[in-house]
C-alpha cells in the first residue's frame, strides 16, 4: 500500500510503482469517482490500447437459450 499527501491545491502524486504497473503516462485523462468513503481513479484508455486485452480468454461456455 502506498501513501500520498494532498497538496494545498488538492493535488496528489501517483507513486511511480503504481504508474508503472498500470502503464500510466503523463497527460493521460482519468475519471475520479467517490465510492463508499474512498476515491477511485480510473484511467480513460483509448480503444486501440485495449486491443488484445482478452486474448486467450475462454469463450467456450454454455449460453442461455435466448442468447445465440
Amino acid at each position: 500500500m502506498h501513501t500520498v499527501t494532498i497538496s494545498p491545491k488538492f493535488q496528489v502524486v501517483i507513486p511511480q510503482q503504481v504508474r508503472e504497473a498500470l502503464g500510466l503516462r503523463s497527460g493521460e485523462k482519468a475519471q475520479v469517482i467517490p465510492f463508499r468513503n474512498r476515491i477511485e481513479i480510473i484511467p480513460i484508455r483509448e480503444v486501440r490500447r485495449l486491443r488484445g486485452m482478452l486474448k486467450g480468454a475462454n469463450t467456450a461456455f454454455e449460453r442461455s437459450g435466448d442468447r445465440v
